[in-house]
């Protein structure tokens, strides 16, 4: 009996080993320098070290069975980062209207203070979405080991103005810096976007290079946590340059904007109401967050 218990137990031990052999081989592609990824998991963040850019897929294909090798939880990894997270609009700016529209310094213009955001068919508010998701990120986030500042913390007030929520971040010294927004585009039009700020002189100039690294990461990373598509109708393969909005133009730390998803089309609607959906892009959001800051250093 004794002898049929260890040799069972041998034979578990070298398949794991030969898993383990595998893995690196696969997410090595057989040489070359392999830097550690973010990835997606059922908890939060998983951190995959080795790994290498197509490690993601081969998680996601592997956790599902049993004898799936992934890394064993570690240490807080974003200990000493902070990051700033800007849920858009908030739930009392359609009822203040003076208060929004009133025009605030840009950078390169003015603009109202603020919006009342979209709506889903449904009435489901894009002000209500963002700070749901915002708080997700957060959570998320602060388990990692990161300092987290919100822009705003409850969805019945009005603004912030554009110009004070890249103020937080910027007092915050935020390593990262990232407004969640839901679009309202046109019905027929799907899909998520990242906006990065263009290269403006004695504005955006000094952020323009890292936020625009901040929005590919973003980008890979909500492809691959949420499988929701790139926006067919506005920017270009999921990511969108602009000069317009006070919220880039008037950051100091790498900030960007992402429209998760359309609420005016009825498919991706259908998404950005379910939960399971929110907790997913959550969690995309802070892998793609994290990624950047692991890689700035």
């Amino acid at each position: 009996m004794r002898r049929r218990a260890l040799l069972v137990a041998c034979g578990i031990a070298v398949v794991a080993a030969l898993g383990v052999v595998a893995a690196v081989a696969l997410g090595s592609g057989g040489g070359g320098s392999v830097t550690p990824r973010y990835v997606v998991a059922t908890g939060g963040l998983q951190r995959l070290d080795p790994g290498a850019d197509g490690v993601p897929a081969t998680v996601a294909a592997a956790t599902s069975t049993d004898a799936a090798i992934t890394a064993s939880p570690a240490a807080p990894t974003l200990a000493g980062k902070v990051v700033a997270i800007d849920p858009g609009h908030n739930g009392g700016n359609g009822s203040h209207p003076s208060q929004i529209n009133r025009l605030v310094d840009i950078g390169n213009g003015r603009k109202a203070c603020d919006t009342a955001g979209a709506e889903t068919a449904s009435g489901y508010a894009e002000s209500a979405y963002t700070l749901d998701v915002g708080r997700r990120v957060q959570r998320i986030l602060k388990q990692e080991g990161a300092k987290v500042v919100m822009t705003r913390t409850t969805d019945d007030g009005v603004g912030p103005c554009i110009n004070v929520r890249a103020e937080i971040g910027n007092r915050a010294h935020a390593d990262a810096a990232v407004s969640i927004h839901a679009d309202g585009g046109p019905t027929s039009g799907r899909g998520f976007h990242v906006i990065y700020p263009t290269p403006l002189r004695g504005l955006t100039a000094a952020i323009a290079r890292p936020s625009r690294r901040l929005a590919v990461d973003l980008r890979g990373a909500y492809d691959q946590g949420t499988g929701m598509p790139r926006a067919d109708y506005v920017g270009h393969d999921g990511l969108d340059e602009r000069s317009d909005l006070g919220g880039l133009n008037l950051s100091k730390v790498p900030k960007v904007f992402i429209e998760t998803g359309n609420m005016n089309n009825a498919t991706d609607a259908a998404k950005l109401t379910d939960a399971r959906f929110r907790e997913r892009a959550a969690k995309a959001i802070a892998a793609g967050i994290a990624r950047f800051v692991e890689e700035s250093g």
